[in-house]
């Protein structure tokens, strides 16, 4: 007995269901090409932002108090890598395996002298600093006046009663190769967004 003989015959697929398949397959292979195309981008993308935010620039939280007012506990700001430093500027530095953040108010060669009052001088010049509420000479232990050694900058925060800074000979002057970069902009909170150029 011939089993073909007693199975039904299925009937043949007409020109609109073979139409309908084949636009199914394409569907399917265009999806899955767009799925791929999607997942290549993103790596793509996600490996730019790593290596921007590793080669560029450093997304930082504020967790002290030593610089207000300027900075306050809990705000966002962005700092910038390979900028030029100048006196004044905003940086992020590596000490001690953390990062801290501080103003800039000497650099390489320069001379720094600290008035019992707690005003700045560098080479000779009291510094303006508006950024400044309150001056405070702290408990500084190095040897007034003092000369910022070559390949380094002279840091202090702006509330200069409670900062650890340049004038502690724990921290004291910074090389500039332990600079992560320069402040540039605080993002958060959203109602003191300030970009410090």
């Amino acid at each position: 007995m011939n089993l073909s003989e007693n199975m039904p015959l299925r009937p043949r697929p007409t020109v609109e269901q073979i139409d309908r398949e084949i636009d199914r397959l394409e569907s399917s292979r265009e999806l899955k090409k767009a799925i791929t195309s999607t997942i290549k981008n993103l790596i793509v993308i996600a490996a730019a932002a790593v290596l921007i935010t590793n080669v560029l620039l450093s997304v930082l939280m504020v967790n002290r108090s030593s610089m207000n007012p300027t900075l306050k506990d809990g705000d966002i700001v962005i700092s910038f890598k390979w900028l030029g430093i100048k006196r004044g500027d905003i940086v992020a530095f590596h000490y001690n395996n953390k990062i801290l953040l501080k103003r800039v108010i000497a650099k390489a060669g320069d001379w720094v002298n600290i008035g019992e009052d707690g005003t700045v001088y560098v080479n000779d010049e009291a510094l303006d600093e508006p950024y400044v509420t309150e001056k405070s000479l702290r408990e500084c232990n190095i040897t007034l006046p003092y000369q910022v050694p070559d390949g380094s900058i002279f840091v202090m925060g702006d509330h200069r009663a409670n900062s650890l800074d340049s004038r502690m000979q724990e921290i004291g002057a910074v090389k500039e190769e332990d600079v992560a970069g320069r402040v540039l902009l605080r993002i958060w909170p959203l109602s003191r967004i300030y970009f410090f150029g």
